[in-house]
């Protein structure tokens, strides 16, 4: 790009009031585009995340100078969030929004819009319009694929299944609602090949580009990364990393560590399904929860775990965990679903299973063989540089715009 271009991007859930990874990666991409000269306006919904977290975030985040937060709350609280969900329109924040893109932008780009503003704010304002698919919403109302929250979904049942979710039944997904505003998108961008099929496979036919996900590298204005070793077990440990939720598959692990006792489990995460996960893991002393760690504390635990474990029992979208332990040069060994598998395939970076007996038999050989988790995490740590750092994701990112601007014309 010959100037400096002005983004908006649009997300229900942001630093600090965000749970998961699309909140991260949508902080991390604003503030990468803010580093390198450009404008990056975010509009989030506080009303949703306190509708959900029901309590103020712990955690703290910076943003650069160049990037403007606009945190939206109505004065009925909730209530907003709730009626956009049930009507698919941003309805009591609607003439915010509209005011903020009333200020131009080159690009708006939209992320989570399942709280903030549903389908009909894909017609709000004007420029190149970029939707990043962070979960299954445009397909699925649980967002998850996740049927009856118990297993993979290949047979949809969504009526019954959203409310096995506790969640009033979205009639507007029923009548083409969505499709009428898919038209103002110029790309939609998958950041998984298994996420681009899947859509596809549950009929959407739209232009679908293929643009991983990444994490900053340790030499990004935004890392600040130093070693801090306080809290490192002096034996052997595998890391799990992520929300504490059943869709997460921590329940397949627990047992396992039970029973395994040449190295502990250390879990780093909080999330609704903890009380359960404590329960199931008992007063095993080979299993240690870690509650929410800062960057700076993830990063320490990567670099010295044996391996990171990723049993998800759903269709991750992306694995931002993965890449996260690739950049410490630590080999990850994943459930055989989803993206996940295609992650440790491009890369070369560590183990997939299928069974118990196969995560035991890799966990064995990685703690018999240092060479072999050494020589996998330094396959994981190549393949990051050259395909999942901000410069990589970037390039492709301006590419993309580039090619629809060229179109456009």
């Amino acid at each position: 790009m010959n100037r400096p271009l002005r983004f908006c991007m649009i997300t229900t859930f942001y630093p600090p009031y965000n749970f998961g990874g699309d909140g991260l990666f949508v902080h991390q991409l604003s503030n990468e585009l803010a580093i390198r000269g450009h404008s990056v306006d975010v509009i989030h919904c506080i009303d949703s995340y306190r509708l959900l977290a029901r309590k103020n975030p712990e955690a703290t985040y910076a943003d650069h100078s160049n990037v403007i937060i606009h945190g939206l709350k109505s004065p009925l609280g909730f209530l907003s969030p709730l009626a956009t969900h049930q009507t698919g329109f941003s309805f009591f924040k609607s003439a915010r929004i509209r005011q903020i893109l009333e200020k131009g932008f080159d690009v708006i780009h939209y992320h989570n819009l399942s709280l903030v503003g549903g389908p009909k704010i894909l017609g709000y304002g004007k420029g190149i319009k970029l939707y990043t698919m962070h979960e299954y919403w445009l397909v699925c109302p649980t967002h998850t694929m996740f049927r009856f929250n118990r297993a993979v979904c290949f047979n949809p049942k969504c009526f019954r299944c959203i409310l096995t979710y506790k969640r009033p039944p979205q009639l507007w997904r029923y009548s083409g609602f969505l499709n009428d505003f898919f038209k103002h998108v110029d790309a939609f961008i998958a950041p998984s090949r298994s996420c681009k099929q899947i859509h596809y496979r549950m009929g959407m036919d739209l232009p679908i580009v293929h643009l991983p996900h990444f994490v900053v590298s340790t030499n990004s204005g935004l890392s600040g990364f130093e070693e801090s070793i306080g809290d490192l077990p002096d034996s052997p440990f595998f890391l799990f990393v992520g929300r504490l939720e059943k869709l997460k598959g921590l329940q397949t692990l627990i047992p396992v560590f039970r029973r395994y006792l040449k190295a502990q489990l250390l879990i780093a995460g909080t999330g609704n399904y903890e009380p359960l996960l404590r329960q199931l893991a008992g007063n095993s002393n080979n299993i240690r929860f870690l509650g929410h760690l800062s960057h700076q504390e993830l990063h320490t635990f990567y670099r010295h775990a044996t391996a990171l474990l990723v049993p998800s029992v759903c269709m991750e979208i992306f694995g931002l965990v993965l890449l996260e332990a690739f950049r410490e040069k630590t080999p990850a060994v994943v459930k055989n679903l989803g993206s996940l598998p295609e992650l440790i395939k491009e890369s070369g970076g560590g183990c997939i299973y299928n069974t118990e007996n196969e995560l035991i038999a890799v966990m064995d050989r990685l703690l018999a063989d240092p060479s072999y988790r050494n020589n996998l995490g330094g396959r994981g740590y190549e393949a990051y540089k050259q395909k999942w750092t901000e410069d990589a994701h970037l390039k492709r990112y301006f590419d993309l715009i580039n090619d629809i601007k060229i179109n456009r014309k």
